[in-house]
């Protein structure tokens, strides 16, 4: 057969066949805007279901913040509560809320899209990108209104809070590693996604959202070593920073955080790469 019939057309591949990675990372840039696009859509047609429409994106994580803070708030003991516990929650809450819709949707971004992956050859790990810039668009509201929260809450306003963008984009990288490494593992086991509410909530009591843990573990190093070692309190703990006073980022949070996105992406990348093959058969 001739070669020319056998090459893809404006860049589509067959269903079925893993290009090499070079050339699947191009195809990804190159097609970068139907990631965009369909991110731009799934979250307005999200929105659009409900009455409240946009005020969702901003209500789910103050929600959050006045239950589990009120229940947390009367349990805690003031050693384990620091003195602004308010900002501490808001700021917590708002920042989790980030990576667990990152790893809630990359978990279904393949199983999610069994019509489009079965019929058509493109780079699947556009499904994953546009999972996380559609969990980075609903950032933008999220991140404004928790600056005012912190206003009236009595927290001042600084040029630091300026380092909240690369940090949430730091946290972004790290969040479509875990989305890829999700998407390819529910594509093998279903029962991943029945897994993914529980992950959620143990890295939220572990990411230190309603307690201080450097007071809790103050007296375990070793234990307060694990605690600023778990990927999702370094992230919280560079946002608390730059935006709360009384909370400096810890030393090695600040170390392991970029190597945390960098870990992910990499191992994410190629991970879900490797069964590029077998999403469209798969299904």
């Amino acid at each position: 057969m001739d070669a020319r019939l056998r090459a893809p057309a404006d860049g589509l591949y067959e269903v079925g066949r893993r290009p090499p990675f070079g050339a699947y990372l191009k195809e990804a840039w190159r097609r970068r805007s139907f990631a965009f696009t369909l991110a731009g859509y799934r979250l307005i047609g999200g929105l659009l279901q409900n009455r409240l429409g946009i005020l969702w994106i901003v209500l789910k994580p103050v929600l959050t913040a006045i239950i589990y803070g009120t229940i947390f708030g009367l349990i805690l003991s003031h050693s384990a509560r620091p003195a602004d516990f308010v900002p501490y929650v808001l700021t917590g809450v708002f920042v989790f809320e980030f990576f667990t819709g990152c790893l809630s949707g990359g978990s279904r971004a393949i199983t999610g899209n069994a019509r489009l992956v079965q019929s058509l050859g493109f780079p699947r790990i556009l499904l994953p990108v546009s999972v996380v810039i559609e969990q980075a668009m609903r950032m933008v509201p999220t991140t404004v209104l928790l600056g005012i929260l912190l206003l009236v809450f009595g927290v001042p306003i600084s040029w630091s809070w300026l380092l909240v963008i690369p940090i949430l984009a730091l946290m972004a990288v790290f969040n479509f590693g875990v989305a890829l490494i999700v998407a390819r593992m529910s594509v093998w086991t279903r029962d991943v996604q029945q897994f993914i509410p529980t992950v959620n909530r143990v890295l939220f009591y572990a990411s230190s959202v309603f307690f201080q843990v450097d007071l809790v573990f103050a007296d375990n190093p070793v234990m307060l070593t694990i605690a600023h070692s778990i990927p999702t309190y370094d992230f919280i703990a560079l946002v608390r920073g730059v935006m709360l006073v009384d909370h400096p980022t810890p030393m090695l949070a600040a170390i392991l955080a970029p190597v945390w996105a960098v870990l992910a992406i990499v191992v994410g990348v190629v991970y879900f790469w490797r069964a590029e093959a077998r999403y469209g058969l798969s299904e």
